[in-house]
């Protein structure tokens, strides 16, 4: 007899469809699984006998044959076990159920039969409502992550003879109901507050610009002067979080078995600082099976790379891709998958290996050779697709006691989302347009036009400096958010040299 079950896999960090065909046949006592199935779906047999057996059910002594579809795709991870069991339960006649074909399950099975979690279920719920499915069982620990996505009926499932029951409509149980909003007004706050830092008000002036336009920013200063706290507290003054970029990090998290626990949507802004020990996989995600790396952990975020010399030199140069394209392809043999990749990059740097270069207190021990060395570790390439270039001098201890707390993170917010909302209002025709950052060359030649006092400035400007036509197009696009934070719709003269002053220290270094 031939059974049928809905359930989902994920490709890269999309939902996808999988149909679990189960067919008993007269023979030996057999269970192949074919269908592309790697090694945690090839040993669920022997889950799904132990968890049928100690659920109370006879186990068909039959020849039994597990096709998942479509065979072209490979399939891994243990959420095929619950669908496994309940193909085999119909197959054999012992679950009789006509809703099998408007219900996707997934979920991984102890041999006691009870149900446990499994990673991705937020895309997999995104793709089951996109195929018209109308309910979906899930283990009760995802029940929470799947029920974000409206118009699909969603069961937690705690055992397998639940779910047999629930199927044959022996008893009834209600699906579980969330209200981002309610998410959002619950959990949207952050522990730690720009009132902290005391003084640095140029750095905080770029870090708000920044923020405003979602460009990538070098912090460079001697140790101690404030470049960790201040890039972790970045993610504060960014604008608020859409339900549709909530949706969107969740789901990387979530297929990365990284979503926290009692946590169904991400409200916050991801922050992600990897050690300098990381690898180049680590970072852009990759291995036998892809999964997403730092980059995509940090999509709608900030990446903070601190120490960025210490990196190894291959690893900093794959970040070309994602900060040019917002997406990372890891290409296979088989396959070619794409994870997104839209963050903004922090960087912080010493001057030197020693630290002290130019401090008027403590004298640099490092020779000029060495300090050319530890700057050469950052190619030029690379430089030029960070914006801007902020050096970040020392504190003085006067600051530190004298001074009253620094402006709140939600002052600076509020003017960060009213520039947000002014780029929005600009790119409102524009598909996949959301901060000046994003704009092509196209769109630069279009919203940034200048005055002549303005393009004399910063003709000049490029001439001097050696700038590259990328340098360009970031000046103005640095500017064009300055003028955004000033409630103009063009940049001005003096928009454009606060932009230019951004980009010095990438020559000095």
């Amino acid at each position: 007899m031939l059974a049928k079950v809905i359930s989902c896999s994920v490709s890269g960090v999309d939902g996808l469809p999988v149909q679990v065909e189960v067919d008993l046949a007269q023979g030996l006592p057999s269970f192949s699984t074919v269908g592309l199935a790697e090694g945690a779906v090839r040993e669920a047999k022997d889950r799904v006998r132990a968890a049928i057996k100690n659920s109370g059910y006879e186990f068909p002594q039959r020849r039994i044959t597990v096709n998942l579809a479509p065979a072209a795709v490979k399939k891994e991870g243990t959420g095929y076990d619950l669908p496994i069991a309940l193909g085999i339960l119909a197959a054999a006649g012992i679950l009789q159920s006509n809703q099998l074909e408007q219900t996707a399950i997934t979920g991984e099975l102890s041999l006691d039969g009870s149900v446990r979690p499994v990673p991705g279920v937020l895309p997999m719920a995104l793709a089951a409502r996109q195929e018209g499915i109308s309910r979906f069982l899930v283990p009760v620990a995802n029940a929470a992550e799947a029920a974000i996505v409206q118009g699909l009926s969603v069961y937690g499932i705690e055992r397998l003879d639940q779910a047999v029951e629930f199927l044959a409509g022996r008893i009834e149980l209600i699906p579980l109901a969330i209200d981002p909003a309610e998410l959002f007004a619950r959990h949207d706050h952050y522990p730690v507050d720009f009132a902290d830092v005391k003084g640095q008000e140029y750095a905080k002036r770029a870090m708000e610009i920044a923020a405003a336009g979602g460009h990538n920013l070098l912090l460079s200063g001697i140790p101690g002067t404030g470049k960790t706290m201040m890039a972790r507290r970045l993610p504060t003054i960014l604008p608020d979080l859409t339900l549709e970029e909530a949706i969107e990090t969740t789901k990387v998290f979530s297929t990365a078995g990284l979503l926290p626990e009692k946590t169904p949507l991400l409200v916050t802004r991801p922050f992600r600082s990897p050690h300098h020990t990381v690898s180049d996989a680590g970072l852009i995600g990759g291995g036998q099976m892809p999964r997403p790396g730092e980059v995509s952990l940090a999509h709608n975020g900030v990446l903070f790379l601190d120490e960025l010399p210490e990196f190894k030199k291959h690893v900093l140069e794959v970040l070309r891709q994602p900060l040019e394209d917002g997406t990372v392809t890891i290409a296979r043999a088989a396959s070619s998958l794409n994870f997104p990749a839209r963050f903004m990059l922090v960087a912080a740097m010493n001057p030197c290996p020693c630290g002290f270069l130019g401090d008027r207190i403590r004298p640099c021990t490092c020779s000029p050779l060495q300090v050319q060395r530890y700057r050469s570790r950052l190619s030029g390439p690379l430089l030029d697709r960070i914006d801007m270039h902020i050096e970040v001098p020392a504190v003085q201890v006067k600051e530190l006691i004298g001074q009253p707390s620094g402006e709140t993170s939600a002052a600076i917010r509020e003017r960060v989302n009213r520039a947000r909302a002014r780029q929005r209002q600009r790119f409102s025709g524009a598909a996949k347009l959301y901060c000046n950052t994003q704009m092509s060359a196209k769109e630069v030649k279009k919203f940034c036009r200048l005055d002549s006092a303005s393009a004399d400035l910063l003709n000049q400007s490029i001439t001097r400096l050696g700038l590259s036509a990328r340098a360009y197009h970031r000046i103005l696009k640095i500017a064009l958010t300055i003028a955004d934070l000033a409630g103009s719709d063009l940049p001005n003269i003096t928009h454009v040299a606060e932009a230019i002053q951004y980009r010095r220290i990438q020559y000095e270094l």
